[in-house]
């Protein structure tokens, strides 16, 4: 009963709590022991804070006994990627350039989700600074992929993603600044999605700005629009927070897509995919089609923004050098230092045309969502690799350059069994369509799920070398 419980969603567990047929401290348990068999094998977790997760449940347990939740999570388990802070943990971001003391105060998703009485399990695995695709790092080593120990987990979520594959945790929060939670949600088969820029707050500021989203990667979309209920929130620290509305992310998921006008772009009109990928995603396409959406296959026609990207992480790379000076300058993965000084070789001009460009693309979009409600297109455009080298995702982060909602879905497996994400992009603020596409497609193409007797056995490359 124990292990079942790490594999019930966020919503069935509260539906258990409501009924009190079972309660926070069992599920907490529950999670924290699976935590410590799997962590072993996964490198899921840079810290699990167990002591003050069994302290948070015990208080839970209390208020659902009187019927008196404290909010809309109260009692469920939570995540958190390493890139945000979590009072009383450290935020080590994935490298020895950083300080393991202790943050003094929660970043505003871990500050409305305690206020909420939800259990805070811990820090997931990320790439350094977020930096790459790949979550494997010299301060915490590799994090797999939660299919196959052989493969890549993807970054920078990769932590968050494996822990929601595995029943680490029903509900993880992950960040995006150009795929990172979309990418790894995609090959380790959950759900990810990435909320309009701005929707949940973000403290301290990202070292890549406006780029950076922060939103949910979880077993089921309802889980996700559950966690949306309660971190989409202003907070006085982030200036660029969108105000609430009061909505219920919950509601009129089940809509459907009929009668929605779907762009299908197979390569957005310039990348290469793998024929296998594609096939794949066709057959995704065409459900969506069975559902009684209007699809037409069409690219949204822009250029590779990758020149944009190049210029803007001047900024990321700026703002880096900031905050950790040369003595951590010396401490960054060779890679990601080769990275930084090729980007502070951009001129203030070329970071000012970026800009231009970034506005004339989101503009573009704007557009194109006028004719279109939804863009579908491929996650990644080659089956995932062996740990080592990162998840090609070409397709993501065009959108964090216009700030549109964005979700990962399960669609299929590759060639090697390893999972591939549909992508699913909405206009700007238009986060509920993106997320009522996802559940319609949940609906009739149920998302897998991981248990333990289907892990592959073999040891994974990395442990052999």
């Amino acid at each position: 009963m124990a292990d079942d419980l790490t594999q019930l969603s966020a919503n069935e567990l509260l539906a258990l709590y409501r009924s009190k047929a079972t309660s926070p401290v069992e599920v907490t348990k529950a999670v924290l022991a699976r935590i410590a068999t799997l962590q072993p094998h996964f490198n899921a977790y840079r810290v699990v804070d167990a002591e003050a997760a069994l302290a948070q449940a015990r208080a839970s347990e209390v208020r659902w006994q009187r019927g008196a939740p404290q909010g809309a999570l109260d009692g469920v388990p939570v995540g958190f990627k390493d890139l945000l802070n979590v009072q009383g943990l450290p935020t080590r971001k994935g490298s020895l350039a950083t300080s393991d003391k202790p943050q003094a105060e929660d970043s505003p998703a871990a500050a409305r989700l305690r206020e909420s009485g939800a259990v805070l399990l811990g820090k997931t695995q990320t790439a350094e600074f977020g930096w790459k695709g790949l979550t494997e790092t010299k301060l915490a080593g590799v994090t797999p992929n939660a299919w196959d120990r052989q493969y890549a987990s993807g970054g920078s979520s990769g932590g968050a993603a494996v822990s929601a594959a595995l029943g680490l945790g029903p509900l993880q929060i992950g960040t995006d600044g150009g795929g990172s939670i979309r990418q790894p949600a995609s090959v380790n088969g959950v759900f990810g999605f990435k909320p309009s820029y701005g929707r949940v707050a973000g403290y301290p500021a990202a070292h890549n700005g406006t780029l950076f989203h922060i939103g949910p990667i979880t077993r089921t979309v309802t889980d996700a629009a559950l966690l949306l209920n309660v971190i989409a929130a202003p907070d006085v620290r982030d200036w660029t927070s969108l105000p609430s509305d009061g909505r219920d992310w919950t509601a009129n998921l089940n809509d459907g897509v009929k009668g929605l006008r779907i762009a299908y772009s197979r390569t957005l009109g310039y990348l290469k995919v793998d024929p296998g990928i594609v096939a794949i995603v066709d057959r995704a396409v065409a459900r969506l089609t069975e559902l009684g959406a209007i699809v037409e296959d069409v690219d949204p026609g822009f250029a590779n923004p990758a020149p944009i990207l190049g210029a803007l992480a001047a900024e990321r790379a700026a703002r880096l050098r900031r905050d950790i000076g040369e003595a951590g300058l010396a401490l960054l993965d060779p890679g990601i230092r080769a990275s930084l000084e090729k980007a502070e070789r951009h001129t203030l001009a070329e970071v000012v045309e970026a800009n231009r460009l970034r506005g004339e693309l989101a503009v573009l979009m704007r557009r194109f969502h006028q004719r279109y409600d939804l863009l579908v297109t491929p996650v990644t455009s080659q089956s995932v690799p062996y740990v080592g080298s990162a998840p090609v995702a070409p397709f993501l982060s065009p959108f964090n350059l216009t700030q549109q909602p964005a979700a990962s879905v399960p669609a299929g497996f590759d060639v090697n069994g390893l999972p591939v994400g549909l992508h699913i992009v909405g206009a700007q603020y238009n986060d509920a369509l993106v997320l009522r596409a996802a559940r319609a497609f949940e609906n009739i193409q149920p998302f897998p799920a991981l248990h333990l007797s289907s892990l592959r056995e073999h040891a994974p490359a990395w442990e052999l070398a």
